[in-house]
Order: C-alpha cells, then sequence, then structure tokens
C-alpha cells in the first residue's frame, strides 16, 4: 500500500460490492409498485394535481418485501464492514473522510458504456 489513494484489496472489494448492492436496490425497487401496501390512484385535480393521473397501487407481494428486507440487510451488512475494516485505523482521523471518498470513487463498478477520465 503506497500513496494516498492506495487501499487493501478487501477493502476495494467491499466498497465495490456495496456500490454493487445499492446500484441493484435501486434498480428493483424503481420496478416495484408506487406503495408497500395496496393504495388508491387520484385523477388531476382531485388531489395532488401537479403529479397527474395515478393508477391505483397493488403493493407489494410477500415475496417482494422479504427481497427488498433481504438487500437493506446486505447494504447494512457491507456498509459496517466498510466502516470497520481496519484499514481505518492507520489513517489521520482529520483525513478519514477524504479518504472514504477517494475509496468510494475509486471502488466504483465501471458499467459498460461509461466513458473514464484519463489523468
Amino acid at each position: 500500500m503506497t500513496g494516498t489513494n492506495s487501499f487493501p484489496d478487501d477493502l476495494l472489494q467491499l466498497q465495490e460490492r456495496l456500490h454493487r448492492a445499492h446500484a441493484e436496490h435501486r434498480a428493483y425497487l424503481a420496478d416495484l409498485p408506487r406503495s408497500v401496501e395496496p393504495c388508491a390512484g387520484w385523477t388531476r385535480g382531485e388531489r395532488f394535481s401537479h403529479r397527474g393521473d395515478l393508477p391505483d397501487s397493488p403493493g407489494w407481494s410477500d415475496e417482494q418485501k422479504e427481497t427488498v428486507t433481504r438487500m437493506r440487510a446486505e447494504i447494512r451488512e457491507l456498509s459496517i464492514a466498510v466502516v470497520d475494516h481496519p484499514h481505518w485505523a492507520t489513517i489521520a482521523r482529520e483525513n478519514v473522510v477524504a479518504a472514504r471518498m477517494r475509496l468510494k470513487k475509486q471502488a466504483r463498478p465501471i458499467a459498460p458504456g461509461d466513458v473514464t477520465e484519463e489523468a
């Protein structure tokens, strides 16, 4: 580990897994009905007219609720593993936030089609 942007491989892998878990969670939530419990919709002008018509929401199935709970637990466990990693004890307290931000940027997975900048 040399230089200010070097992190242990296991910490980089944990952070990358955390980024991926967040992305999977967001993508999964985007495909779910708008409300967890069944909820009646409304038409424009009836309520919240600035949003336009909103159809009824069937709510989430028990399987969907369990999947979201499992995904949130995985994110929580990965977050704890990153924050509690022994590497942070080697960083001066006043530099931890900056180092943490560098780790997030360095470990971010690159999706196909993303443009990377050359330094």
